[in-house]
């Protein structure tokens, strides 16, 4: 399992939301690429990072950061936030990005995801952001009358690589993350499923390495709040992963 580490943007600083409310912000640095740079020296493997503005606005607005990030680093990186047409994923993955998440038009647009997986093969996963198992879109904003499990199944067939699945009750609230509803989503589609949300100590890691084909976890308010120390959890998934 591996754990990656967010950085979520807003006005090109490194800030956090508190179950993904745009009013509940915190700021935790003016520089994105300190802060990568911080996460990369602790051992992370992978980055993911989520343009805000573009998640709520449904258009990047923090493109220079993400791609100075990638200039600076050199661990894999997956972005989301706004990417809803073809223009945005090739500019992304031309710069070197090596995961384009698509969210909202997972619903909107089924058939911009049909092109994307055909055109980027690998390179395209969906961020699946339920609320009581019911998929929320728009940065959150809205709650659709989609089932989480069935957009899965649906992406799934049009050859989306992965899904990152987070449950928003639990997003940057520190709570722990919600173990049952991701083993309902592993055992829903056969491609990777990365945990998000929810995840506070090295208690929740190890709760995590519990379930089997958990591919990721993502920590963000942990790893900025001192809550979960980030290099112990790589070593502890690392070690986990050697004991297999």
């Amino acid at each position: 399992m591996l754990i990656i580490p967010a950085i979520d943007l807003k006005d090109g600083q490194c800030v956090r939301l508190q179950q993904g409310k745009k009013e509940a912000v915190t700021v935790y640095s003016g520089d994105p690429v300190a802060t990568a740079r911080k996460w990369e020296t602790c051992g992370a493997k992978v980055l993911h990072i989520v343009d805000l503005d573009g998640a709520f606005t449904g258009k990047q607005k923090n493109l220079q950061s993400i791609l100075e990030i990638r200039k600076q680093l050199k661990i894999s990186i997956e972005v989301g936030g706004g990417i809803r047409d073809i223009v945005t994923v090739d500019k992304l993955v031309s710069a070197g990005i090596d995961r384009v998440i698509l969210g909202t038009s997972a619903i909107e647009d089924p058939g911009f995801v049909g092109e994307a997986c055909n055109k980027f093969p690998g390179r395209i996963f969906v961020g699946i952001d339920a609320k009581d198992g019911m998929v929320a879109v728009r940065g959150w904003e809205h709650v659709s009358a989609i089932e989480a499990k069935e957009l899965a199944r649906r992406i799934e067939t049009v050859g989306v690589s992965g899904i990152i699945y987070t449950d928003i009750a639990r997003d940057g609230m520190l709570t722990g993350p919600n173990l049952p509803a991701l083993q309902e989503m592993i055992k829903t589609v056969a491609i990777p499923v990365i945990a998000s949300g929810g995840i506070a100590t090295i208690e929740d890691v190890r709760n995590l390495l519990t379930i089997p084909n958990v591919w990721g976890a993502i920590t963000g308010k942990a790893i900025y709040s001192g809550s979960l120390d980030l290099k112990e959890a790589i070593s502890v998934a690392a070690a986990a992963e050697n004991a297999r």
